[in-house]
C-alpha cells in the first residue's frame, strides 16, 4: 500500500485530483507523516557535522530546536518537489533575529514539508503557538459568522475593522519553492475562481506586471498595492523571486473584499471597512471564503488543509486559521497605563502601529488584533477580538472620567 502512495503522492497533480475526489479530509489524512515519503536524497559532499550551521548567536525558533542530531537526521531529505531542510531554514540561518524579538526561523516550501521535516517543525510549531502539540491536538475550523455576539463597536473609537487570511492551494509550491510555471498556475487557478463571484463580491483583478499606470496609483491611494518584498526574512526565503510576474490583487467593486496573489501565500484574503461593524466584516469574510474554496473545488482543485495544523501557509505563524482580526483604534490614554501590555497579554491580543508592524502609533492610534492563529477556530479568535477591544474601550472611557481600571484575568487560550 506504501508503495501505491508514493506513486500517487509523486505528482503534485495528483495531490490537487485526490483533493478533487475525495475532499480535503481525504488529501489530508494521505499526506500525514506516515502516508508521505522523502524524494531522492540531497546529495552532499560532506557529512552533516561540516554543513551543520552556526547557530550560536541566533535567537529565533529553529535555532532554539535544531541539534546536530536533528540536522543530521534530516539534512539529506527532501520533499518530493525536491526543497531541502537548508532551503527551508536558510531565513532563519542568515537573520539571527533581536535580542528580545524571537521570530520562526524557517518556512515551508510546500504541504509535504511540515510532514518531511516534522522533527524540527513540530517543536517550533509547539513553541510559537504556545504549547499546540501538532502531534497530539487537532484544528478547529468555524466560518459560522452567526456565532460571533457583540460585533459593533462604539466607533468613537474604531476606526476600522479588517478579518485576513491565507489560503494555498493543493498540488502547488509554497513561494518560497515554486517554479515559475508553478506560481502562474496559481494565478491562473485564482483568478479563475474570483471571476465567478456574483452579488457584493463583483470585482476585479489587477496583474502587477500589467496594470496601467493609472490602476496602480488607484490602488496605491486605496492603501491596496503590495511591494516588492524588501525585508531579509522574506526574500532570504526565495519569495521575492521573479518579481513581479504573476503577482496581483483582486478586489470588489465595494473595495471591501480583496485578495492578493502570490504575496508571502498563495493567496491572502481580506475583508475590511470603514468603521466598527466587525460582524459584517467578519460575515462578508466568511462568505467570500466559502465561496471562492466553492469555485476552485469546480475546478478540480483544493485549499491546503488538515486536521492537525489546519490551513497550511508559508510561515509556521499562520498554521490553522491564518487569521488576524484587526482594529484601528484610538486609546491615548490606556496606551500610556503600565498597564497596558499586560492587559493586552491577558486578553490574548497584540498591538502594533498605525502602519503595522514595527510602526510607531500616531495620535494614539493602535492596531489591535488576535495573538493566536493555531488551536482555535475563526469563530473563536473573532470573538476574542470583539471581547478584547471591547474591554480596551472600556478601560479608556473610565480612564477619561478619571476612575481605575484592572488587570483582567487571563484567557484561555485552546478552548
Amino acid at each position: 500500500m506504501g508503495s501505491i502512495f508514493n506513486r500517487l503522492f509523486a505528482s503534485k497533480r495528483n495531490v490537487a485530483i485526490w483533493s478533487a475526489v475525495g475532499g480535503s479530509l481525504t488529501a489530508g489524512l494521505l499526506l500525514q507523516r506516515h502516508n508521505v515519503t522523502s524524494g531522492a536524497s540531497a546529495r552532499r559532499m560532506y557529512p552533516a557535522s561540516a554543513e551543520y550551521p552556526d547557530l550560536r548567536r541566533h535567537n529565533n525558533c529553529m535555532a532554539s530546536h535544531l541539534t546536530p542530531a536533528i540536522y543530521a537526521k534530516l539534512c539529506e531529505k527532501t520533499t518530493p518537489n525536491g526543497y531541502t531542510l537548508d532551503q527551508a531554514i536558510q531565513t532563519g540561518v542568515d537573520n539571527p533575529g533581536h535580542p528580545f524579538i524571537k521570530t520562526v526561523g524557517m518556512v515551508a516550501g510546500d504541504e509535504e514539508s511540515y510532514e518531511v521535516f516534522g522533527d524540527l517543525l513540530d517543536p517550533v510549531i509547539k513553541e510559537r503557538h504556545n504549547g499546540y502539540d501538532p502531534q497530539t491536538m487537532t484544528h478547529p475550523t468555524d466560518l459560522d459568522a452567526s456565532k460571533l455576539t457583540s460585533g459593533q463597536f462604539d466607533e468613537r473609537y474604531v476606526i476600522s475593522s479588517r478579518v485576513r487570511t491565507g489560503r494555498s492551494i493543493r498540488g502547488l509550491s509554497l513561494p518560497p519553492a515554486c517554479t515559475r510555471a508553478e506560481r502562474r498556475e496559481v494565478e491562473k487557478v485564482v483568478v479563475d475562481a474570483l471571476a465567478g463571484l456574483k452579488g457584493d463580491l463583483t470585482g476585479k483583478y489587477f496583474s502587477l506586471s500589467q496594470m496601467t499606470d493609472q490602476e496602480q496609483q488607484q490602488l496605491i491611494d486605496d492603501h491596496f498595492l503590495f511591494d516588492k518584498p524588501v525585508s531579509p526574512l522574506l526574500t532570504c526565503a526565495g519569495m521575492a523571486r521573479d518579481w513581479p510576474d504573476a503577482r496581483g490583487i483582486w478586489h470588489n467593486n465595494q473595495k471591501t473584499f480583496l485578495v492578493w496573489i502570490n504575496e508571502e501565500d498563495h493567496t491572502r484574503v481580506i475583508s475590511m471597512e470603514k468603521g466598527g461593524n466587525m460582524k459584517r466584516v467578519f460575515e462578508r469574510f466568511c462568505r467570500g471564503l466559502k465561496e471562492v474554496e466553492h469555485l476552485i473545488k469546480e475546478r478540480g482543485w483544493e485549499f491546503m488543509w488538515n486536521e492537525r495544523l489546519g490551513y497550511i501557509l508559508t510561515c509556521p505563524s499562520n498554521l490553522g486559521t491564518g487569521l488576524r482580526a484587526g482594529v484601528h483604534v484610538k486609546l491615548p490614554l490606556l496606551s500610556k497605563d503600565p498597564r497596558f501590555t499586560k492587559i493586552l497579554e491577558n486578553l490574548r491580543l497584540q498591538k502594533r502601529g498605525t502602519g503595522g508592524v514595527d510602526t510607531a502609533a500616531v495620535g494614539g492610534v493602535f492596531d489591535i488584533s488576535n495573538l493566536d492563529r493555531l488551536g482555535q477556530s475563526e469563530v473563536q479568535l473573532v470573538q476574542t477580538v470583539v471581547d478584547g477591544v471591547n474591554y480596551l474601550i472600556e478601560c479608556e472611557k473610565r480612564l477619561e472620567k478619571g476612575q481605575d481600571i484592572r488587570v483582567p484575568a487571563p484567557v484561555k487560550q485552546f478552548k
